[in-house]
């Protein structure tokens, strides 16, 4: 009798459960897709279709005092970047666009509920992105110095990509690994067609997921492990929007940060920040959402914590490549 209510209780709780991923799926996927009109983060006036930054009008430059100067004006333009991802990339595309604004011309391209097969050429599968800007496609048309990679580790029915592997399994993670290596081999082998350099890779890690913190910790450790093996770079996004100590708990509030006590609008919560609206664990965007995916339009500070740090591994990797090179 005790065995037939333990295998009741068994089949009531996997129920449940693939109920409540298939509701968060969706809600996960469209979450990053905010209608509002409070106010957005400061952004250039002048965009190109793809929400790449405008380059700026040169039409009267100032004169350099002699070549020297004007060397060293060329040795520091912004260098060019992409930027590809899922529904974080997004939502913060145009804040961590202006973040660079001095260190990189950045061609946005992500797409919501995307992941790494998403953006291989090589895949036979149903793709949500188009072939035009596929990673290899982006690299050589743009010619980047830099790709930066935001991919939280999508798994769902809205990823045809990954087949029916579900989130977390054995099976997810050799996937995972395998389509790390893929996409460097398909960046790296556009590059030389291209007749560039190979560019650098900024793999971003991830932020706690309170349904399976460890399947972000392995997420994260596949990206760490194929950046050291190809000579890449990570940017610990999700450590800013994670307790001190505490990598790996969720947390929809934290204490504020010097620079948010110093501008209240990012102090949200008195002495704390709010990272996540209540009916969303995952995206950073505090606007209401809606089903058709553009940029956060309101200022939210996990937003711009996570795109902070993006930007400083960037900007310090410019800067080491240009004392180095």
């Amino acid at each position: 009798m005790a065995g037939k209510r333990t295998a009741g209780l068994t089949i009531t709780v996997t129920v449940f459960g693939l109920l409540a991923v298939a509701v968060l799926g969706w809600r996960l996927l469209v979450a990053s897709d905010p209608s509002g009109a409070a106010a957005a983060p400061a952004v250039p006036a002048s965009r190109t279709p793809e929400g790449k930054a405008a380059p700026p009008d040169r039409a009267t430059p100032e004169p350099a005092a002699d070549s020297e100067q004007a060397a060293s004006e060329q040795e520091q333009a912004p260098v060019p970047a992409l930027y590809l991802g899922d529904s974080l990339a997004m939502e913060n595309q145009l804040v961590l666009t202006d973040l660079l604004e001095k260190t990189a011309t950045v061609r946005n391209a992500p797409y919501s509920g995307t992941t790494l097969c998403d953006y291989l050429e090589r895949g036979k599968d149903r793709s949500l992105v188009p072939p035009q800007h596929k990673a290899a496609a982006l690299v050589r048309e743009e010619k980047p110095a830099v790709v930066v990679l935001q991919f939280w580790g999508n798994s769902w029915g809205y990823t045809p990509c990954m087949g029916s592997i579900v989130q977390g399994s054995e099976a997810y993670y050799t996937r995972y690994a395998a389509d790390t290596r893929a996409l460097t081999a398909e960046i790296e082998r556009a590059a030389a067609d291209a007749g560039i350099a190979r560019p650098t890779i900024v793999w971003v890690l991830q932020g706690p997921d309170p349904m399976s913190p460890d399947r972000i910790r392995r997420v994260n450790g596949l990206y760490e492990k194929q950046a050291a093996a190809a000579g890449d770079l990570t940017a610990d996004a999700g450590a800013s929007v994670s307790r001190a100590g505490d990598r790996y708990t969720h947390a929809q509030r934290l204490p504020c940060t010097p620079y948010e006590r110093a501008h209240p609008e990012y102090c949200t919560d008195g002495d704390s920040t709010r990272l996540h609206r209540d009916d969303d664990y995952l995206h950073f965007c505090l606007a209401p959402t809606t089903q058709t995916p553009k940029p956060c339009p309101k200022r939210s500070p996990g937003i711009l914590r996570y795109s902070k740090a993006i930007a400083d591994a960037v900007t310090d990797h410019v800067r080491e490549s240009r004392t180095t090179g």
